[in-house]
């Protein structure tokens, strides 16, 4: 870790509409560490991540996410926050009806990639750092669940982003798919980058132990 920080939360509150989830939330996240957030399913884990990358507002105490103060941001900048954002759910969200490589040039397309040659070279190494280098004339019902969620996570690495916030990223994988996409992820945030894995399986925190925190009846605590 560099100690320089890309996430800096103090006494925030996360709402949804009017519902306050989560009150008083201080959270200083610095580039290249892997935080674990824990807690029951509608603890507000969920509803913290939409928060980091603009889903949700904040309306009280500061919020700087890469570089982006979310009390002052306009609309038409969120776009160019989540650019810096690599996001990874649950489900992959992943296009059913087209190839691996065309999901990840569809997110190029998407956030401005124009030059094809360059393009081609970002998803041969993305694809490569997580282990799927000859996968990409797959469509995604021909890879395992595993696959399908390295692949979402080769998509959230395309724009080289500074923060991967991870949304339950092993609920609907195997153990051992399970682990694998904690060890990616973990090697991810080795590379400088910070990633948030917001998640209730505790079974692999003794492997791949990290810093830790807590959604409890509407505060973030140290677990």
């Amino acid at each position: 870790m560099s100690g320089e920080r890309i996430i800096e939360l103090d006494r925030i509150s996360v709402y949804q509409v009017e519902n306050l989830i989560l009150a008083n939330v201080t959270l200083f996240v610095s580039k290249g560490e892997f935080l674990y957030l824990i807690g029951k399913t509608g603890s507000g884990k969920s509803s913290l991540l939409k928060t980091l990358y603009a889903e949700l507002p904040v309306r009280i105490g500061t919020a700087k996410v890469a570089g982006y103060d979310l009390r002052m941001l306009r609309i038409k900048d969120v776009p160019f926050l989540r650019r810096k954002l690599g996001i990874v759910f649950q489900d992959f969200q992943l296009l059913m009806d087209r190839s691996v490589n065309e999901n990840l040039f569809f997110v190029m397309r998407a956030t401005g990639w124009k030059d094809k040659r360059k393009m081609q070279q970002r998803l041969l190494e993305v694809l490569a750092k997580v282990n799927l280098g000859n996968k990409g004339a797959k469509m995604p019902h021909q890879l395992s669940g595993g696959e399908q969620q390295r692949v979402a996570i080769a998509r959230a690495l395309v724009n080289d982003p500074e923060v991967i916030l991870a949304d339950e990223p092993t609920g609907n994988l195997d153990p051992e798919s399970s682990e694998g996409i904690i060890s990616l992820l973990m090697d991810i945030s080795k590379t400088g980058r910070a990633v948030i894995m917001a998640t209730h399986n505790y079974t692999f925190f003794d492997k791949y132990p990290s810093r830790t925190l807590m959604c409890e009846k509407g505060k973030v605590i140290p677990a």
